[in-house]
C-alpha cells in the first residue's frame, strides 16, 4: 500500500495508460477489534498494477461510515457527493451466528472535492435536496444528479434533479424528472445526460402505468428547452442496472444491481441491448481455477470504468476467513475494440482485511503537470 506517489507520468506510445489512476472508496464489511470503520480511499494505477491507499474520507468519526453516494472526476480532482451515513448494526441470525448489517444515521447534502496530485481536501456547496442512491455524470464540465432517497429508509424515490458548476461552486435546482427513481443511473451519451432505470414509479403510480414501463424507462435532458423527455424500453429490464458506462458512442452494462455480473456484456444500439460477442466470461463471479493453487473463492465486490476503447474490472474477492480475511485484488480488462481474445486479467494483488466498496469507481485522466 504506502504513501502517495508521484503522479504517473504523461501518456508514452510504451505505456498509454500512464496517466491514468482509478479511484475507489472501500470500508471493512465487519468491524473487528481494534478497528474502526472509516472509509478508504485508495488508487489504482492501471499502468503499473498498483494500489495506494491515500487516507479516509474526512468528518466521520470511527464508527461511521459514508455509503450511497455518488464520486466523479473534473480534471485532477475527485467530487464525493451526498450519500447516507451508516454504522455497522450486529444482526442475530442464529445460535451461532450473526451478520453486521448497515443502520442509516443521516442523509448529508455534503459535496467534497479531492485533488489527487496535492493529496488536498475542499468542501463544496452543498446540494439543494440530501440525496443517496442517485444518478449522477459529468456534462460540458458541469456535474447532474438526479433521483435517488431523501429520507433513511423511504419505500419511495424522488424525482428532484440538480447541476452543479464547478467555476462558480453553485448548484442550481432542475426540472423534476417525470418519475420518481431511486438506484437509478446517469450516464452521458453522444452529449446528452440521460438518467436511466431505477426503482421507479408515477407519483400516482397507483391508477396509471405498470412499474416495469417506468423501471424500463429513460429521461433525458434537453439543455435547450431546460426539461427532462421520458424514454421508453431503454433499460428493458424491471430491475434497475448496476452501471452504464460510454465508450464512443456506444453504452456498455454488464449486470444489474442485484446481480453486478450476468457472465458477459451487453452493449446499447439505441433501440436494444445486446451481448457482446467474446465477452462471456464466467470467472468474475468467482476467483476460479485460470489462478494455480487458489481455492474458489467469492466476489466481494465488482465496479467498472472505460479508459479509451478498453473496459476495466476492479472485482475483489475473498481470501481466508475470519480474522485473517483478506482481499484479492483482480483487474480484468475487456478491449472493446478486439475481434478475438477481448479478456486479459492482470496479476493479483492482496489487499488488507476483507473489504466492501462504498460507490463505483471513477477514472481521473491527469492533467500535465
Amino acid at each position: 500500500m504506502g504513501s502517495l506517489p508521484s503522479p504517473p507520468p504523461s501518456p508514452s506510445p510504451e505505456n498509454p495508460l500512464s496517466n491514468y489512476v482509478m479511484v475507489t472508496i472501500f470500508c471493512p464489511r465487519e468491524p473487528t477489534q481494534n478497528v474502526t470503520l472509516p472509509n478508504s480511499i485508495e488508487l489504482y494505477y492501471p499502468s503499473i498494477n498498483t494500489w495506494t491507499n491515500v487516507g479516509t474520507i474526512p468528518g466521520l468519526i470511527d464508527d461511521q461510515v459514508l455509503k450511497d453516494f455518488a464520486m466523479v472526476s473534473l480534471g485532477d480532482f475527485i467530487y464525493i457527493i451526498g450519500g447516507q451515513i451508516c454504522h455497522k448494526e450486529k444482526v442475530h441470525v442464529n445460535d451461532d451466528s450473526a451478520e453486521f448489517l448497515d443502520e442509516g444515521i443521516k442523509v448529508v447534502t455534503n459535496v467534497l472535492r479531492y485533488n489527487i496530485r496535492t493529496n488536498q481536501w475542499f468542501n463544496c456547496a452543498q446540494l439543494n435536496v440530501a440525496r443517496y442512491d442517485f444518478a449522477c455524470t459529468v456534462c460540458d464540465n458541469k456535474i447532474f444528479v438526479a433521483g435517488g432517497k431523501s429520507k433513511l429508509a423511504s419505500a419511495r424515490g424522488i424525482s428532484s434533479s440538480e447541476l452543479y458548476d464547478p467555476d462558480h461552486d453553485t448548484w442550481t435546482q432542475l426540472p423534476n424528472l417525470h418519475i420518481l427513481r431511486y438506484k437509478c443511473i446517469g450516464v452521458t451519451w453522444k452529449g446528452k445526460v440521460y438518467i436511466v432505470g431505477g426503482f421507479a414509479e408515477r407519483e400516482n403510480s397507483d391508477v396509471t402505468m405498470p412499474s416495469i414501463v417506468e423501471r424500463s424507462s429513460a429521461e433525458v435532458y434537453d439543455m435547450e428547452a431546460k426539461k427532462w423527455n421520458v424514454i421508453g424500453g431503454m433499460w428493458q429490464l424491471d430491475i434497475p442496472p448496476n452501471q452504464i458506462v460510454a465508450v464512443n458512442d456506444t453504452l456498455f452494462s454488464s449486470g444489474d444491481c442485484l446481480n453486478a455480473w450476468k457472465g458477459h456484456i451487453e452493449a446499447y444500439d439505441g433501440k436494444l441491448w445486446n451481448e457482446v460477442d467474446g465477452s462471456h466470461m464466467r470467472n468474475l463471479s468467482t476467483l476460479e481455477y485460470n489462478y494455480e493453487n487458489w481455492p474458489l473463492n467469492q466476489r466481494l465486490y465488482l465496479t467498472m470504468a472505460p479508459i479509451g476503447n478498453r473496459l476495466f474490472f476492479l472485482a475483489g474477492y475473498r481470501v481466508g476467513g475470519g480474522e485473517l480475511a483478506r482481499t484479492k485484488s483482480v483487474v480484468h480488462i475487456f478491449d472493446t475494440s478486439a475481434s478475438v481474445d477481448a479478456w486479459r486479467s492482470v496479476e493479483p494483488i492482496e489487499l488488507e482485511g476483507e473489504k466492501e466498496l462504498c460507490s463505483h469507481c471513477c477514472v481521473v485522466q491527469l492533467s500535465s503537470p
